[in-house]
């Protein structure tokens, strides 16, 4: 079993950060929250390299594939496992759950019972929904992960055609289409322009149909 992964940031896309160690290239699948947090990692000088750093792991072991889910902390690796146990949620609906709200947003909708909220998640129904809350909402109080305070807001980027396509990049990573993807992403940039890809994706994941 793989507790976490610690190296260099070699690569970094809003769905996936490559991280070598030990002269091996781990690929593993992240959430918009720890895309956020590895870029405080990246170079100064720009482009998707950076520094060290330490993904906490899930190992995803299937017949056909062996999948690495990465978190930044282990209160997120924690939600997503917990996501995962309630019937209906795969992996890749934990990954987009976690992608939409942070593991704050989360807890408080489930210790809410916010239903309808929890809807407004791509891929999230009524029956789904209200599974969620039932089944989780005192295990998020007794592991502690209700605790978490919700991130705060994220650096602005000046955008470009780059924030398009990796947004666009990243949904269509989640499995959605990319030409109506696209005209989502383009219409978000054209309402607020001034937005990073991680925002852009969690709006798009809200709108696209």
């Amino acid at each position: 079993m793989i507790e976490y992964i610690r190296g260099e940031l070699t690569e970094l896309t809003p769905a996936l950060a490559t991280v070598e160690a030990a002269g091996v290239g781990y690929g593993l699948n992240i959430s918009l929250n720890t895309y956020s947090a590895c870029q405080g990692h990246l170079h100064p000088s720009g482009g998707t390299r950076g520094g060290e750093v330490k993904l906490y792991v899930y190992e995803a072991i299937r017949e056909d594939a062996h999948v690495l889910y990465g978190f930044y902390n282990k209160k997120e690796r924690e939600m997503f496992e917990l996501l995962i146990t309630v019937s209906g949620v795969g992996t890749n609906t934990a990954r987009m759950m976690l992608s939409s709200m942070s593991v704050g947003e989360l807890c408080n909708v489930i210790s809410t019972g916010n239903v309808k909220l929890m809807q407004s998640i791509k891929g999230i129904g009524k029956m789904t929904a209200q599974r969620i809350i039932v089944d989780l909402r005192d295990k998020i109080v007794a592991l502690g992960i209700a605790s978490e305070i919700p991130a705060g807001g994220s650096v602005q980027t000046p955008v470009d055609n780059a924030v398009r396509d990796e947004a666009v990049a990243a949904l269509t990573m989640l499995g959605f289409s990319p030409a109506p993807t696209q005209k989502v992403v383009v219409q978000i940039l054209k309402d607020q322009p001034s937005l990073p890809v991680e925002q852009v994706v969690k709006l798009a994941l809200k709108q696209i149909k």
